[in-house]
């Protein structure tokens, strides 16, 4: 299969919401980034992968303001932009939640989704900044006992929701999930992803970093692959196999998994021809009934 730009059915359809073209960074000699292009279109998925020192870490480090680029541009919501820091990425509507999810523990849901931006009056607002959370948390239908629990008592996956809820406190328009799926047993898993689904639904642009070519094909309406700094190809999520995103993320094309996909598609081609070829691999033909019976 040949990786290609094709766009997404859910993805709107006015040109893309971020738009990245020729982004470069370097450390000394050392190239993190050369010539990258990434483009997120309103209510689209897309995810970035690819091998550890492929560039994802620093990507979204210019995209949040950590870093400037050296060269290249970042398109946003129309019109160019520049990135100097956190803060104007966030007033932009450029939403980060890196994967320690910088939550204060000892601290409750209410008091993380509102910190350094609380709601006053002659004191703080308790009751407006409680309504304010259990309005947004149900929206994005999370599963949190109490906003009134310390983060600590929370799961993994209750946790990501929380970091999830405060960026969308700022009325983003893109929202930058660094391994949101990291360390998570399947049932959190499946509590973010479905997290990131209703995302997609109020129309966010979504860039998910992740390793997990499960989640990824789960969710991703495509999948942009970085390999050594540049991109090695962007994939439709839904066609895309998983040797074909193994193989332009490692670049090579003989590994275990395009061999078990080959072995597949050999013994499906045979089974097409003879219908008992399928029964006989697996130790279901004749050849396996007429051995039973002899023993």
């Amino acid at each position: 299969m040949t990786a290609e730009s094709l766009p997404s059915p859910r993805a709107s359809s006015g040109g893309p919401l971020l738009s990245l073209r020729g982004i470069s960074k370097s450390f000394g000699a050392v190239a993190a980034l050369t010539a990258v292009d990434l483009d997120v279109a309103a209510g689209q998925v897309v995810a970035l992968v690819g091998d550890n020192g492929a560039g994802k870490s620093t990507l979204v480090k210019v995209l949040s303001g950590v870093h400037q680029p050296d060269a290249g541009t970042v398109g946003f919501d129309s019109g160019t932009v520049s990135i100097p820091s956190p803060a104007v990425a966030q007033r932009l509507g450029i939403a980060t939640v890196f994967q320690d999810l910088a939550l204060c523990e000892n601290l409750n849901v209410v008091e993380n989704l509102f910190l350094g931006r609380e709601l006053r009056g002659l004191r703080l607002d308790e009751v407006a900044m409680e309504v304010r959370s259990r309005a947004l948390l149900g929206e994005l239908s999370a599963k949190i006992p109490s906003v009134r629990v310390p983060v600590a008592a929370l799961s993994g996956g209750q946790r990501q929701t929380v970091a999830i809820a405060r960026t969308l406190l700022g009325d983003p328009k893109v929202i930058i999930l660094d391994e949101p799926t990291a360390a998570l047993g399947v049932a959190q898993t499946a509590e973010v992803l479905n997290l990131i689904e209703r995302l997609r639904e109020r129309g966010l642009g979504v860039i998910m970093v992740s390793h997990n070519m499960a989640d990824v094909r789960a969710v991703a309406d495509t999948v942009a692959v970085l390999r050594l700094g540049r991109n090695n190809g962007v994939f439709d999520a839904a066609e895309a196999t998983a040797s074909d995103l193994v193989a332009a993320i490692t670049g090579a094309t003989d590994n275990v998994v395009s061999r078990r996909a080959g072995r597949d598609r050999a013994v499906g081609n045979r089974a097409d021809a003879d219908p008992t070829v399928g029964d006989e691999a697996v130790g279901n033909g004749p050849e396996a009934a007429h051995k039973g019976e002899a023993s």
